[in-house]
């Protein structure tokens, strides 16, 4: 089998399977914790909060491409396969053809972040772009075979990964609260939830004593409040059906 259709169909199994990067991951981290320096993660307040941040500058990133996308694009893709009804092209889509990953890399660096471990940051960084390079070359394929010269000239001017600013294109439509929050609440309570995780695992090998930091159970609280919040009103309400998005 030719690499190009070797790279398609595993980076197409990949996408199907991408939930397990994150679960890899935390099982990752809690085997560094357990079996590294365990008082070099004592809590600091100024370190976690320098971490949430990356994660949450992630998840800006992404709150930046999803509300300005779209329906049928910008990851409104299923278990079964790719769907694009049209190729983003302005927005954050100017500056970077695969935002999403971008966003999605930063929201879990925060947690690489959080076990002060620099080889587990490199390591965590080039497993992800491996995981990834090939689930990007497989929705490049699908899109080249449907849009056709289109996207190829589009992804001339238009890099990966590393923003190009200078070819700036303002979004076409306006930006959608009610779409970040109909399709980003999960992304939102999961980043508080993996902090809080290796929070508890962090006291749990330091102490011997099962126990979140106030910090982080009073953070993870606010967040689930909100998550529980949006939630409802998405299962049982129309509030957030925008449509074309």
């Amino acid at each position: 089998m030719a690499l190009v259709h070797e790279f398609e169909r595993s980076g197409n199994w990949l996408f199907k399977r991408r939930s397990w990067l994150p679960v890899l991951m935390v099982a990752s981290g809690l085997l560094v914790m357990y079996y590294v320096n365990r008082q070099g993660i004592l809590f600091d307040s100024t370190e976690e909060i320098i971490f949430l941040s990356v994660s949450l500058y992630g998840e800006l990133i992404r709150i930046l491409t999803v509300g300005f996308a779209p329906g049928n694009t910008s990851g409104r893709n299923t278990s079964y396969g790719q769907i694009a009804d049209e190729i983003n092209v302005s927005g954050i889509y100017s500056l970077v053809r695969h935002p999403l990953y971008v966003g999605n890399y930063f929201m879990w660096l925060g947690p690489a972040l959080f076990l002060r471990s620099e080889w587990f940051v490199i390591v965590f960084t080039l497993v992800y772009w491996l995981y990834y390079e090939r689930i990007m070359f497989a929705e490049e394929q699908f899109l080249r075979k449907k849009f056709g010269e289109a996207y190829d000239k589009w992804s001339e001017t238009v890099r990966a990964i590393l923003p190009v600013f200078k070819n700036y294109i303002p979004p076409r439509l306006s930006f959608s609260i009610l779409t970040v929050f109909r399709r980003e609440y999960n992304s939102f309570i999961n980043i508080f939830v993996i902090f809080s995780a290796l929070d508890l695992a962090r006291n749990y090998f330091i102490s011997g004593r099962i126990s979140v930091t106030p910090f982080w159970g009073w953070l993870t609280g606010g967040a689930l409040l909100i998550w529980i919040i949006l939630r409802t009103i998405h299962k049982k309400t129309r509030w957030f059906t925008v449509e074309g998005r």
